[in-house]
């Protein structure tokens, strides 16, 4: 016989089952755990998730996801405002700073360019990048673009773009594998992919 949960926790295993390193098995176990613990593990949840659904939103200055806008990165006065690393996606960006090594502020492009995808140029943060680039206050732009093919494709098409911009432009270390993405990556690899970047040829 098939016993079936009710909707309302099935509805929860299915919402829970979609999120990124949760399949439906893990689903379901993390659920009952909600539900045998609800005044340490259920409640405290949902509050978190109102207070974040309340008062999420996307930085205007570097794309980053926050509770404030600007974000807390973009208005920390101790950060060096001279060197500016672009990253793909707002999880590189906590993946980079998660190693805390990184001094400086962030532009999240939003993407990266896919002919497959449909992705272009215009369909990136690619402008206002430049317009921060061109404000004269940035001397070091940080290319930290994921080691796959179009992340290189677009790494390339940046360096181009920001040749004539009075700025150096670098990218990371081999201490990102081929093929990986930041967000996969220890503290330990980005760390030696930051100490060891190097200036970009076009």
């Amino acid at each position: 016989m098939n016993i079936m949960s009710s909707p309302e926790i099935e509805a929860l295993t299915q919402a829970l089952s979609r999120l990124p390193g949760l399949g439906p098995r893990s689903a379901r176990r993390a659920v009952l755990h909600l539900l045998k613990r609800r005044e340490t593990a259920l409640k405290p949840l949902q509050a978190a998730l109102q207070a974040v659904d309340l008062c999420m939103s996307t930085c205007s200055i570097c794309g980053n996801i926050d509770t404030s806008d600007p974000c807390h990165i973009c208005t920390d006065h101790r950060r060096d405002e001279t060197l500016l690393a672009v990253v793909e996606e707002v999880a590189d960006l906590w993946a980079m700073d998660r190693a805390r090594l990184f001094a400086g502020r962030y532009h999240v492009l939003g993407g990266r360019l896919s002919a497959l995808e449909g992705v272009g140029p215009d369909d990136l943060s690619v402008e206002p990048l430049l317009a921060r680039v061109r404000g004269g206050v940035v001397s070091e732009v940080v290319l930290a673009m994921n080691a796959t093919m179009e992340g290189q494709t677009t790494l390339h098409y940046l360096a181009e773009r920001l040749q004539d911009a009075g700025v150096s432009v670098t990218t990371l270390a081999h201490g990102v594998p081929v093929g990986g993405e930041l967000d996969y990556l220890d503290e330990g690899t980005i760390a030696q992919a930051l100490r060891a970047r190097r200036p970009l040829s076009t």
